[in-house]
């Protein structure tokens, strides 16, 4: 599997998660799928918001090339997070995809009103998660191409 940007650095992955066992699962899907991108995990909203805006404990974190935001978060849930990125004129192009055991239509529909670039339930088996987090990596960072961030 190809890696991320033309120029040989691996791309940085901003993991908005508050399930330990999620995390562990997506690193285990950097892992095996030989993934060299720099995987972050924040556990909440809040935290998330900080990391992207480089604020507090994040002052020095990387800005990410893509951003996997579940919904069910705490302090600041998944909506009010994208809101907020889309909101700011810093972070609105930033790609985000919503990654979340959720499959309510109401979800669904108010993630994509908020402007989510892509919408995708976990697999409740292990293999299926794993595979889906490689897929994830696949789509965003070999095949999609995606803006310049802002301080390049």
């Amino acid at each position: 599997m190809p890696d991320y940007d033309p120029s040989g650095d691996p791309a940085d992955i901003l993991l908005v998660e508050d399930n330990p066992g999620d995390v562990r699962l997506t690193r285990e899907a950097f892992r095996d799928g030989h993934i060299r991108n720099a995987l972050h995990v924040v556990t909440d909203g809040v935290e998330a918001l900080d990391f992207l805006r480089q604020r507090g404990d994040h002052a020095d974190a990387p800005r990410p090339d893509v951003v996997l935001l579940d919904l069910n978060l705490p302090r600041k849930n998944g909506d009010e997070v994208l809101d907020e990125i889309r909101d700011d004129p810093e972070l609105e192009r930033l790609p985000v995809v919503v990654l979340t055991s959720s499959k309510a239509q109401e979800d669904v529909v108010e993630s994509y009103e908020l402007q989510a670039n892509a919408y995708l339930t976990k697999p409740v088996d292990p293999s299926e998660f794993i595979e889906t987090v490689q897929s994830i990596q696949e789509f965003w960072l070999c095949v999609v191409r995606l803006p310049p961030s802002e301080d390049s």
